[in-house]
């Protein structure tokens, strides 16, 4: 029997990733229509923290003494998540789930445009036109000047930019920083300012299906996220980032079959050039990556 390769094996631990964060999203937003959104968040919060928590102790994966750098991209990635969940999921309580899903797939446009804005890295034309083209493709999706048009399409471009900040703070920390650590800091600033907006909330009774929908989505986050990081740690990023995308997929799947949602053919066609545009900058990423390792080497 042929071993399955590495590059395999995270691939498939990336799209076990995406379908844990859908899955988790759509238990949010079928929750939405009874509880408040703070309420979500900090049950969800208190159970996610608790067993990240557990698994980083049993893992020897939490440090307190890392360099004071670190702890401040900690602080911003944290703070970046917690804008990033509340503008998400405001915009996915209030828009079909394949449309805030397709947006998000905006992310490697994103980062790479910020990465050379703020950072000064190196980006060739061709990544240029993919990075222009990708956000005629989310002109598409966001449709502004339509009826369709509204403030949780701007929520959703701005949990865009809460995530891409993330990410950046995410790809400056050192190595020496745990990945559950980080993980666990971000699910602990969640759980504290859904605590903090909930004071002015009254909570809502919750009976057995809630109950149900609480720890299936706190399942869902916790899985997404070990599985992420399992799969960047077992596969090449350039192999296994693209299959990210397959949590479009799964979106369109539960849209329909749960909340009788079916995107637009204009959706349709937006959500695939920013998957493209992507994919290809993705892709010379990597290679400019590998000129530049056998650069040095030489």
């Amino acid at each position: 029997m042929t071993p399955v390769s590495d590059n395999t094996r995270g691939a498939f631990l990336m799209m076990a990733s995406m379908a844990c964060f859908t899955f988790g999203d759509a238990c949010m937003k079928v929750a939405s229509s009874t509880l408040p959104l703070s309420q979500l968040l900090a049950l969800r919060g208190i159970f996610a923290t608790a067993i990240i928590y557990l698994i980083a102790r049993r893992l020897n994966a939490l440090r307190l003494d890392l360099p004071r750098r670190d702890w401040g991209l900690i602080a911003l990635r944290a703070v970046a998540e917690v804008a990033a969940a509340w503008f998400f999921l405001t915009a996915l309580f209030n828009m079909p789930i394949a449309n805030v899903t397709a947006l998000l797939q905006m992310l490697p446009l994103t980062v790479t445009l910020a990465s050379a804005v703020f950072f000064g890295e190196p980006v060739g034309w061709r990544r240029w036109t993919a990075i222009l083209i990708g956000f005629g493709g989310m002109l598409l999706i966001v449709r502004p000047g339509t009826e369709g048009f509204n403030a949780y399409s701007v929520y959703a471009l701005i949990a865009v930019i809460c995530v891409t900040v993330r990410d950046l703070a995410t790809r400056r920390m050192s190595a020496v920083v745990p990945s559950l650590t980080v993980t666990l800091s971000a699910s602990v600033a969640v759980l504290v300012f859904a605590a903090v907006l909930s004071l002015g909330e009254t909570w809502q009774p919750l009976d057995a299906p809630l109950w149900a929908l609480v720890a299936a989505m706190s399942i869902f986050i916790i899985g997404g996220y070990l599985f992420s990081v399992l799969a960047m740690r077992t596969g090449e990023v350039s192999v296994v980032t693209p299959f990210r995308y397959t949590g479009l997929v799964w979106a369109l799947v539960l849209g329909w079959a749960i909340f009788g949602e079916w995107p637009l053919p204009l959706t349709f066609l937006g959500a695939g050039i920013i998957i493209a545009t992507g994919v290809f900058t993705l892709l010379r990423e990597a290679r400019a990556r590998r000129l530049q390792a056998k650069t040095v080497r030489m």
